[in-house]
């Protein structure tokens, strides 16, 4: 996107109600009508909660532990990030409809947004969610490196922001409570970042199961080894450090910057904590979905 700064840090658009991007809300009816294929397999997430490395675990599997083969390209090509149209630059449903399956496709969006053809074709859904302080932590620092979202504005100005829904893909207690009530009628398996924190080997077996895959001992230490935070951070398939400076700048904040549970503890002030909590309990208080805010 160089030299195209008029795509950068433009507001967002909101599409029924939820804040999304301004390229994705100006060709809203082509991702509503996207096709799927089966065996689609969909990656869904609230951002900033763990999207690559699953996406990189899932890739992995599909691949049998082939680390090569998971170089052949960079994670945003291996698994296409659906509704992420940039008119002129990219577009995520287009670049789905010429790739071969069975397909890895990455959302965001909240589940009532999901375009029909999921529900009508079963496919699988693989949905990972996170505590919303570390979430809304590393939002934060994602704004201020990822130029394609409005400025982020000060912590304070952003916390603001995340706790009312006004950022890309709205309200994390929406999204995380829609999908998890979606998984009762649907295909979804529904994992914690903190989960895949504490134990990868056990939630990896989960998705092999889910997938009805085989994967030997030999091949499970790989696939644990080379989705490691420290590997992928190291893996330019994988670390996004491909993405032009102009759209992505790793010098204010790399793309993967910490990978913990727990970091909001350096972030939050004892008010901000305060507030975020007592605004949280309203909001969650009617599920039965629970986190945990540090492993």
């Amino acid at each position: 996107m160089d030299n195209k700064p008029d795509v950068l840090r433009r507001e967002l658009v909101d599409v029924e109600g939820i804040p999304l991007f301004w390229g994705t809300a100006k060709e809203w009816s082509q991702v509503q009508s996207f096709e799927t294929r089966p065996d689609d397999l969909l990656i869904s997430t609230y951002p900033k909660s763990g999207t690559t490395w699953v996406s990189e675990i899932l890739d992995l599997i599909y691949n049998n532990g082939d680390t090569e083969k998971c170089k052949r390209d960079v994670i945003y090509n291996r698994v296409t990030f659906m509704e992420l149209i940039i008119p002129g630059f990219a577009d995520g449903v287009k670049e789905l409809e010429s790739k071969p399956s069975p397909r890895l496709v990455k959302t965001h969006l909240p589940v009532q947004l999901l375009p029909s053809s999921f529900w009508k074709n079963n496919c699988k859904i693989v949905y990972v969610a996170r505590n919303a302080k570390d979430v809304a932590v590393s939002y934060y620092y994602f704004y201020q490196m990822a130029k394609l979202h409005p400025d982020p504005g000060t912590w304070e100005e952003f916390l603001d922001k995340f706790i009312t829904g006004k950022v890309a893909f709205g309200s994390w207690h929406d999204h995380v409570k829609g999908w998890w009530e979606k998984r009762k009628d649907h295909r979804i398996l529904y994992l914690f970042y903190e989960d895949l924190k504490e134990d990868p080997r056990r939630e990896i077996q989960k998705l092999i199961k889910f997938l009805e895959r085989d994967i030997s001992e030999e091949i499970m230490d790989k696939i644990l080894y080379h989705s490691s935070f420290e590997v992928m951070k190291k893996n330019p398939s994988a670390n996004y450090t491909t993405v032009p400076q102009s759209d992505m700048d790793h010098s204010v904040s790399p793309f993967m910057r910490k990978g913990i549970s727990g970091d909001w503890k350096n972030q939050f002030t004892v008010a901000q904590y305060e507030r975020f909590e007592e605004d949280y309990e309203k909001k969650m208080k009617n599920t039965t979905l629970k986190f945990r805010s540090e492993v």
